[in-house]
């Protein structure tokens, strides 16, 4: 008797596994759906961007506001530049998004990072993550003028209310004293949530068809040269720069990072999402701002600080929850009976 050494070949029959037919076909265990994608990269720029404060912060400790953020952005330029060279991505070829890149760099980069940084230095980087996380409101306002699917609607009026009640909470013991320098910190930081909000429309407006990390390489680009040439003109960093080895550690983390990681998935989540569903990412800031602020840094933790931070999320969940729950309420009632609600639907993209 002769055992076969090699496959058996059935005429008119060709041997193979179909993976994409039967019960399993459905099943991708290596690849995560397109939502989860989305889900990741939100959760990776909130971890990102929250820490950004405590950062701040202990860089603020040995180097100068220009000075700091200029190393941020170049560490950051140098990470993108690699990553888009190695992925060989097309540059855009229109004078006109270029420019549209380089309005992007000045209002979501230059400004708010030097408001950020100032007021850091007179207030504590817990307080800090928790204005910031107002951008929301300043989307509802600035959205519907320019962005026809951003409407102004009865829950995000509701949400702009409560959580302006919140930030009058958070602000409240320094207005009483107008030249107080705390107060002067805060309100940088709402200026920089105000720039923060006008670049998420400007972007979503205007920065379409590329893969999101063209315009993340261009705008912190375009941010570094500005802000280098200010640092060298105001801070002339040669004659004094002595940076504590936190300090270094802290360029890199914001640069590699904050700057790097979290602008990638800042624009890929802003595609998927749109201007107010990805600024829910100020629902995660506060949580990991005060949570570093306060137990590494000592930052106070008090009563209005917990009250307001609750009245400003509960408005950022008013604006943000409204058109969800219709689109789950709208999908939930086109289903069989038998199929179960994906969560993650009801923030998926328009």
């Amino acid at each position: 008797m002769t055992l076969a050494t090699g496959p058996v070949v059935v005429p008119g029959l060709t041997a193979g596994l179909d993976y994409d037919g039967g019960p399993t076909a459905d099943y991708h265990p290596g690849m995560p759906s397109a939502a989860s994608r989305v889900w990741i990269a939100f959760l990776v720029l909130a971890l990102a961007w929250g820490s950004s404060y405590f950062w701040i912060k202990v860089g603020l400790g040995s180097l100068t506001p220009l000075t700091l953020i200029s190393g941020r952005l170049l560490f950051g330029m140098a990470f993108l530049a690699i990553v888009v060279a190695i992925a060989r991505q097309e540059l855009p070829r229109s004078a006109r998004m270029y420019g549209h890149l380089l309005v992007m760099g000045v209002i979501n980069i230059v400004l708010p990072f030097i408001l950020i940084a100032v007021g850091e230095q007179s207030i504590d980087s817990a307080l800090a993550s928790i204005l910031n996380a107002t951008v929301p409101l300043g989307v509802i306002v600035i959205a519907p003028f320019f962005l026809p699917d951003e409407r102004i609607t009865p829950a995000r009026v509701a949400g702009l209310a409560v959580g302006f009640a919140g930030v009058i909470l958070l602000v409240a013991p320094d207005l009483v004293d107008a030249g107080d320098s705390d107060l002067t910190g805060e309100l940088l930081l709402l200026g920089s949530s105000v720039s923060y909000a006008c670049g998420s429309v400007y972007a979503r407006r205007n920065v379409h068809g590329l893969r999101p990390m063209i315009p993340a390489l261009f705008q912190v680009t375009f941010a570094a040269v500005i802000v280098v040439c200010l640092a060298a003109i105001v801070d002339r960093p040669w004659e004094t720069l002595a940076p504590a080895p936190e300090a270094i550690v802290a360029v890199v983390w914001l640069g590699i990072l904050g700057s790097g990681v979290a602008y990638l998935c800042y624009f890929f989540v802003l595609q998927h999402w749109g201007a107010t569903r990805t600024s829910m990412v100020a629902y995660v800031l506060p949580v990991v701002g005060i949570a570093l602020g306060t137990l590494i840094l000592g930052d106070p933790l008090t009563i209005n600080r917990i009250a307001g931070t609750a009245l400003v999320l509960a408005g950022v969940a008013l604006v943000n929850g409204g058109p969800a729950l219709r689109r789950l309420g709208a999908r939930t009632a086109r289903r069989p009976a038998s199929e179960p609600v994906d969560a993650v639907e009801a923030v998926e993209a328009r």
